[in-house]
Protein backbone atom coordinates (compact mmCIF):
# COMPACT_ATOMS: atom_id res chain seq x y z
CA UNK A 1 0.00 0.00 0.00
CA UNK A 2 1.68 3.45 -0.78
CA UNK A 3 1.26 6.58 1.37
CA UNK A 4 -1.57 8.66 -1.00
CA UNK A 5 -2.32 10.87 1.75
CA UNK A 6 0.36 13.00 3.29
CA UNK A 7 -0.46 14.89 6.86
CA UNK A 8 1.52 18.04 7.30
CA UNK A 9 0.73 20.19 10.76
CA UNK A 10 1.80 23.63 10.45
CA UNK A 11 1.68 26.42 13.06
CA UNK A 12 0.03 29.19 12.11
CA UNK A 13 2.94 31.74 12.79
CA UNK A 14 6.09 29.47 11.69
CA UNK A 15 7.69 29.77 8.57
CA UNK A 16 7.04 27.68 5.27
CA UNK A 17 9.89 25.62 5.59
CA UNK A 18 7.73 22.05 7.16
CA UNK A 19 5.14 23.42 4.23
CA UNK A 20 7.49 23.38 1.60
CA UNK A 21 8.89 20.27 2.31
CA UNK A 22 5.98 18.14 2.85
CA UNK A 23 4.69 19.85 -0.25
CA UNK A 24 7.98 18.80 -2.43
CA UNK A 25 7.18 15.40 -0.81
CA UNK A 26 3.90 14.87 -2.08
CA UNK A 27 4.91 16.35 -5.83
CA UNK A 28 7.30 13.71 -6.32
CA UNK A 29 4.96 10.96 -4.87
CA UNK A 30 1.55 12.50 -6.69
CA UNK A 31 0.11 11.88 -3.09
CA UNK A 32 -2.04 14.41 -1.58
CA UNK A 33 -1.75 16.64 1.42
CA UNK A 34 -3.52 17.45 4.18
CA UNK A 35 -2.76 20.51 5.75
CA UNK A 36 -3.95 21.08 9.35
CA UNK A 37 -3.13 24.60 10.38
CA UNK A 38 -3.15 24.91 13.76
CA UNK A 39 -3.61 28.15 15.48
CA UNK A 40 -2.74 27.90 19.53
CA UNK A 41 -5.50 30.35 21.13
CA UNK A 42 -4.81 33.55 23.36
CA UNK A 43 -5.89 33.44 26.70
CA UNK A 44 -8.98 35.60 27.54
CA UNK A 45 -8.69 38.70 29.45
CA UNK A 46 -10.04 36.90 32.65
CA UNK A 47 -7.42 34.11 32.53
CA UNK A 48 -4.54 34.28 34.94
CA UNK A 49 -2.36 33.82 32.13
CA UNK A 50 -3.42 36.35 29.90
CA UNK A 51 -2.92 39.48 32.29
CA UNK A 52 -4.39 41.72 29.19
CA UNK A 53 -7.30 44.05 28.75
CA UNK A 54 -10.63 43.22 26.41
CA UNK A 55 -9.10 45.95 24.12
CA UNK A 56 -5.59 43.93 23.86
CA UNK A 57 -6.99 40.64 23.52
CA UNK A 58 -9.56 42.04 20.67
CA UNK A 59 -6.34 43.10 18.75
CA UNK A 60 -4.24 40.41 19.25
CA UNK A 61 -7.00 37.84 18.21
CA UNK A 62 -7.72 39.68 15.18
CA UNK A 63 -3.88 39.98 14.13
CA UNK A 64 -3.84 35.74 14.71
CA UNK A 65 -7.08 35.46 12.15
CA UNK A 66 -5.40 38.06 9.60
CA UNK A 67 -2.37 35.90 9.63
CA UNK A 68 -4.21 32.41 9.70
CA UNK A 69 -6.21 33.87 6.39
CA UNK A 70 -2.92 35.15 4.63
CA UNK A 71 -1.25 31.34 5.49
CA UNK A 72 -4.35 29.52 3.54
CA UNK A 73 -3.61 32.40 0.78
CA UNK A 74 -0.27 30.99 0.43
CA UNK A 75 -0.77 27.57 1.16
CA UNK A 76 -3.29 27.80 -1.66
CA UNK A 77 -1.04 29.52 -3.82
CA UNK A 78 1.30 26.88 -3.39
CA UNK A 79 -0.95 24.46 -4.28
CA UNK A 80 -2.06 26.07 -7.61
CA UNK A 81 1.72 26.58 -8.27
CA UNK A 82 3.09 23.04 -7.67
CA UNK A 83 -0.12 21.08 -9.33
CA UNK A 84 -0.44 19.26 -5.67
CA UNK A 85 -3.71 17.90 -4.38
CA UNK A 86 -4.24 19.24 -1.20
CA UNK A 87 -6.67 20.32 1.37
CA UNK A 88 -6.43 22.55 4.37
CA UNK A 89 -8.05 22.42 7.95
CA UNK A 90 -7.79 25.43 10.42
CA UNK A 91 -7.99 24.71 14.25
CA UNK A 92 -7.90 27.48 16.61
CA UNK A 93 -6.99 25.18 19.82
CA UNK A 94 -6.08 25.89 23.09
CA UNK A 95 -2.32 23.79 23.68
CA UNK A 96 -4.62 21.33 25.98
CA UNK A 97 -6.70 20.46 22.57
CA UNK A 98 -3.96 19.92 20.23
CA UNK A 99 -3.63 16.25 20.37
CA UNK A 100 -7.12 14.80 19.89
CA UNK A 101 -7.56 17.18 17.62
CA UNK A 102 -4.77 16.16 15.74
CA UNK A 103 -5.08 12.84 16.45
CA UNK A 104 -8.86 13.12 14.85
CA UNK A 105 -7.90 14.88 11.81
CA UNK A 106 -5.08 11.82 11.00
CA UNK A 107 -7.69 9.06 10.85
CA UNK A 108 -7.81 9.50 7.16
CA UNK A 109 -4.73 10.18 6.28
CA UNK A 110 -1.79 7.27 5.63
CA UNK A 111 1.09 9.07 7.05
CA UNK A 112 2.32 12.06 9.27
CA UNK A 113 5.43 13.91 7.85
CA UNK A 114 7.37 16.42 10.98
CA UNK A 115 9.33 18.76 9.62
CA UNK A 116 12.45 20.77 11.13
CA UNK A 117 10.51 23.54 12.72
CA UNK A 118 8.15 21.55 14.46
CA UNK A 119 10.33 19.29 15.77
CA UNK A 120 12.20 22.33 17.16
CA UNK A 121 8.99 23.51 18.99
CA UNK A 122 9.05 20.90 21.98
CA UNK A 123 5.45 22.22 23.54
CA UNK A 124 3.94 21.60 19.73
CA UNK A 125 5.76 18.54 18.63
CA UNK A 126 4.44 16.62 21.98
CA UNK A 127 0.65 17.33 21.68
CA UNK A 128 0.67 16.78 17.72
CA UNK A 129 2.99 13.16 18.36
CA UNK A 130 0.34 11.93 21.36
CA UNK A 131 -2.21 12.77 18.92
CA UNK A 132 -0.52 10.44 15.85
CA UNK A 133 0.37 8.11 18.43
CA UNK A 134 -1.95 7.53 20.84
CA UNK A 135 -5.30 8.87 19.01
CA UNK A 136 -4.90 7.76 15.38
CA UNK A 137 -2.05 5.60 15.59
CA UNK A 138 -0.69 6.57 12.17
CA UNK A 139 3.29 6.05 11.05
CA UNK A 140 5.38 9.50 11.24
CA UNK A 141 8.09 10.30 9.20
CA UNK A 142 10.28 12.76 11.19
CA UNK A 143 12.26 14.97 9.03
CA UNK A 144 15.59 17.00 10.54
CA UNK A 145 16.86 19.75 9.37
CA UNK A 146 19.11 19.69 6.65
CA UNK A 147 17.53 16.50 5.20
CA UNK A 148 14.66 16.16 3.04
CA UNK A 149 11.40 13.32 2.86
CA UNK A 150 11.44 10.40 0.68
CA UNK A 151 9.48 7.51 0.29
CA UNK A 152 12.49 6.30 -2.35
CA UNK A 153 15.02 5.63 0.57
CA UNK A 154 18.42 4.21 -0.79
CA UNK A 155 19.70 2.51 2.38
CA UNK A 156 17.59 1.86 5.81
CA UNK A 157 18.54 0.40 9.06
CA UNK A 158 15.41 -1.36 10.48
CA UNK A 159 15.74 -1.30 14.59
CA UNK A 160 14.34 -4.57 15.69
CA UNK A 161 14.15 -5.96 19.44
CA UNK A 162 10.88 -9.05 18.29
CA UNK A 163 8.38 -6.55 20.28
CA UNK A 164 5.11 -5.58 19.42
CA UNK A 165 5.97 -1.71 18.35
CA UNK A 166 9.01 -2.72 16.09
CA UNK A 167 6.84 -5.35 14.54
CA UNK A 168 4.14 -2.63 13.82
CA UNK A 169 6.79 -0.14 12.82
CA UNK A 170 8.09 -3.12 9.89
CA UNK A 171 4.61 -3.74 8.50
CA UNK A 172 3.70 0.40 8.08
CA UNK A 173 7.20 0.63 6.92
CA UNK A 174 6.99 -2.27 3.54
CA UNK A 175 6.17 0.42 1.15
CA UNK A 176 9.40 2.26 1.75
CA UNK A 177 11.27 -1.29 2.50
CA UNK A 178 10.00 -2.07 -1.06
CA UNK A 179 11.32 1.17 -2.43
CA UNK A 180 14.85 0.63 -0.75
CA UNK A 181 18.03 -0.60 -2.14
CA UNK A 182 19.40 -2.36 1.30
CA UNK A 183 17.11 -2.86 4.45
CA UNK A 184 19.48 -3.90 7.45
CA UNK A 185 17.10 -5.45 10.32
CA UNK A 186 19.62 -4.20 13.03
CA UNK A 187 19.20 -5.71 16.81
CA UNK A 188 21.18 -4.74 19.60
CA UNK A 189 22.30 -7.25 21.93
CA UNK A 190 21.40 -6.19 25.73
CA UNK A 191 24.32 -5.97 27.93
CA UNK A 192 23.44 -8.92 30.08
CA UNK A 193 21.52 -11.17 27.79
CA UNK A 194 21.23 -14.71 28.25
CA UNK A 195 19.15 -15.42 24.85
CA UNK A 196 19.99 -18.82 23.43
CA UNK A 197 21.83 -19.03 20.20
CA UNK A 198 19.30 -21.71 18.73
CA UNK A 199 18.45 -20.12 15.87
CA UNK A 200 19.87 -16.42 14.13
CA UNK A 201 18.05 -13.56 15.78
CA UNK A 202 15.67 -11.85 12.92
CA UNK A 203 15.89 -14.35 10.56
CA UNK A 204 11.68 -14.71 10.95
CA UNK A 205 11.49 -11.17 10.22
CA UNK A 206 14.47 -11.35 7.43
CA UNK A 207 12.43 -14.08 5.92
CA UNK A 208 8.63 -12.63 6.18
CA UNK A 209 10.18 -9.49 4.39
CA UNK A 210 11.60 -11.84 1.26
CA UNK A 211 7.94 -12.95 0.82
CA UNK A 212 7.04 -9.42 0.59
CA UNK A 213 10.43 -8.79 -2.49
CA UNK A 214 12.28 -7.47 -0.13
CA UNK A 215 16.10 -8.10 0.16
CA UNK A 216 17.03 -7.74 4.03
CA UNK A 217 20.18 -8.52 6.06
CA UNK A 218 20.49 -9.18 9.71
CA UNK A 219 23.02 -7.19 11.16
CA UNK A 220 23.46 -8.18 15.31
CA UNK A 221 25.17 -4.92 17.54
CA UNK A 222 26.81 -5.04 20.75
CA UNK A 223 25.42 -2.87 23.14
CA UNK A 224 28.85 -2.28 24.87
CA UNK A 225 27.87 -0.12 27.72
CA UNK A 226 26.06 2.50 25.03
CA UNK A 227 23.02 3.24 24.62
CA UNK A 228 20.62 1.47 22.19
CA UNK A 229 19.84 4.91 20.37
CA UNK A 230 23.71 5.88 20.46
CA UNK A 231 24.49 2.54 19.05
CA UNK A 232 21.31 2.25 15.83
CA UNK A 233 22.95 5.82 15.04
CA UNK A 234 26.59 4.96 14.67
CA UNK A 235 25.51 1.42 12.89
CA UNK A 236 23.10 3.96 10.45
CA UNK A 237 26.17 6.67 9.61
CA UNK A 238 28.43 2.84 9.04
CA UNK A 239 26.34 1.94 6.72
CA UNK A 240 25.33 5.40 4.93
CA UNK A 241 21.48 5.03 6.01
CA UNK A 242 19.16 7.65 4.99
CA UNK A 243 16.48 6.09 6.78
CA UNK A 244 15.75 4.62 10.40
CA UNK A 245 12.77 2.58 11.08
CA UNK A 246 11.76 1.98 14.68
CA UNK A 247 9.34 0.96 16.95
CA UNK A 248 7.84 4.17 19.31
CA UNK A 249 7.14 3.85 22.75
CA UNK A 250 8.07 0.70 23.55
CA UNK A 251 7.35 1.00 27.48
CA UNK A 252 4.43 2.14 28.89
CA UNK A 253 3.30 5.42 28.38
CA UNK A 254 4.55 6.76 31.46
CA UNK A 255 7.34 4.85 31.96
CA UNK A 256 8.89 6.19 28.61
CA UNK A 257 7.79 9.87 30.32
CA UNK A 258 9.91 9.18 33.22
CA UNK A 259 12.72 7.40 32.12
CA UNK A 260 13.33 8.70 29.10
CA UNK A 261 14.04 5.81 25.78
CA UNK A 262 14.68 5.10 22.50
CA UNK A 263 11.76 7.46 21.44
CA UNK A 264 12.84 10.09 23.45
CA UNK A 265 16.24 10.07 22.26
CA UNK A 266 15.50 10.09 18.67
CA UNK A 267 12.96 12.43 18.59
CA UNK A 268 15.05 15.28 20.71
CA UNK A 269 18.40 13.85 18.66
CA UNK A 270 17.16 12.96 15.01
CA UNK A 271 20.26 13.03 12.75
CA UNK A 272 18.50 11.42 9.47
CA UNK A 273 15.07 10.97 8.29
CA UNK A 274 12.74 8.27 11.23
CA UNK A 275 10.15 6.40 10.07
CA UNK A 276 8.08 5.31 13.74
CA UNK A 277 5.06 3.48 14.27
CA UNK A 278 3.40 2.22 17.07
Amino acid sequence: MAFKTVLSVVETRASENDLKLAVDLCQRENSHLAIQLITIAIPPPESPSAPMSDTAWVEAYRNLTDQLNQRVNTINTLFAQTGVSGDIATEYLDKGSVDEAVGIRARCADIAVIGPELMANDSLKSSVLRGLFYIAQIPVLLVPKGKSATFHPKTVLLAWDGGLEASRAAHEALPLLLNAGKVHITMVTPDDSTEKRTMEPGADLAAYLARHGVNAIVDRLPRDGRRVAEVLQAHAADISADLIVIGAYSHSRLRDLIFGGVTRTMLSDARLPVFMAR
